[in-house]
């Protein structure tokens, strides 16, 4: 039986699985949870990230406004399903613009470490090209940028919630620049979240529903079996890019090593809010809440590059499809 290593969170939002459901993950059935019509002048709301905060809870997320502008924006809840969000974009502290330059930014992970929540997000530099931003806040009202992690092009980048031998891991997807096509996952750390170093491979594109690109999706979960990753593969159809959901085990001290890893995804796009929008079929997860007393996960997602869904998974029983299915 696996087994979250972790806090426990008894206000989790979750909704049982449906009767004769038979996947490993299901859908939150009143979803999308947040559209464009939580923030005045927005086209969207989409790939974000929830953290527990006080009695609730609070999040970064992408809205893009009605110029097809991103833009990064704090959101909080009482219930993790209801959101209110700020209708201002985040306020960035920079010390040293020449390497912190920000023009804009989307896709933001959020995770707490030791005394502070870092945010990383793909930070678009204007006329150049992208890279990883990041920053930290102590109470979501002032964010203090730190220096790009990596130079140009990197993505997808992902904080581990703890420090890996004593050093702070990341994974991330270097690619060879534009809207990237065979990205595959690395993992990097640093001493002191401004160095970035000793560069490893995690794991490829392979085929199929993941055969384009691959990156990583919500903060990596500390489990007994290793570290439990969510990530999308992206193939290329006749009538565009299709984004899916799949799962990976890496070892717990070793995070570059992988264990066990989906050979079919674990949820694809299906509804309509994930197969119709401003990018049709996309299933983008960008954050998970864990409770470790019950063993509980709820996934954020984007759709269909539009709206915000919830879907939920049972540790023991994704743990077991992924290695089963691997």
């Amino acid at each position: 039986m696996a087994k979250i290593i972790g806090n426990a969170l008894p206000n989790i939002p979750w909704q049982d699985k449906p009767e004769g459901c038979i996947d490993p993950v299901w859908r939150y059935s009143e979803n999308p949870i947040i559209t464009r019509n939580a923030v005045p002048g927005a086209r969207s709301v989409l790939n974000s990230a929830a953290v527990p905060y006080g009695d609730g809870f609070i999040g970064v997320f992408r809205v893009d406004s009605l110029a097809m502008i991103p833009g990064l924006h704090v959101g909080r809840s009482k219930d993790g399903i209801h959101w209110e969000i700020e209708p201002n974009q985040i306020n960035l502290v920079c010390e040293d613009k020449e390497t912190a330059n920000f023009t804009y930014g989307f896709d933001p992970r959020v995770t707490f470490i030791e005394d502070r929540y870092y945010v990383m997000w793909c930070n678009v530099i204007a006329g150049v090209g992208s890279t990883v931003g990041l920053a930290y806040t102590f109470d979501f009202e002032t964010f203090y940028q730190l220096p790009n992690a990596y130079p140009l092009y990197n993505r997808n980048a992902v904080l581990f919630p703890k420090k890996i031998d004593g050093k702070f891991g990341m994974l991330n997807r270097p690619t060879s620049g534009g809207h990237c096509t065979n990205g595959c996952i690395c993992y990097s750390e640093s001493p002191d979240m401004i160095y970035w170093g000793k560069h490893r491979h995690v794991m490829n594109p392979t085929s199929g529903w993941q055969g384009t690109k691959i990156g990583a999706g919500p903060i990596p979960i500390e489990t007994d079996e290793g570290w439990l990753v969510f990530y999308h593969g992206v193939t290329q159809m006749a009538s565009g890019m299709m984004y899916s959901m799949g799962g990976a085990i890496l070892d717990k001290d070793q995070p570059w090593k992988v264990l066990y890893r989906t050979k079919g995804m674990i949820m694809g796009p299906e509804a309509l809010y994930e197969r119709t929008g401003d990018c049709s079929n996309v299933v983008f997860p960008c954050a998970a809440l864990t409770d470790s007393e019950t063993g509980r996960i709820a996934i954020y997602y984007g759709a269909a590059d539009t709206v915000v869904g919830l879907c939920f998974c049972e540790v023991n029983e994704i743990v077991d499809f992924i290695k089963k299915n691997s």
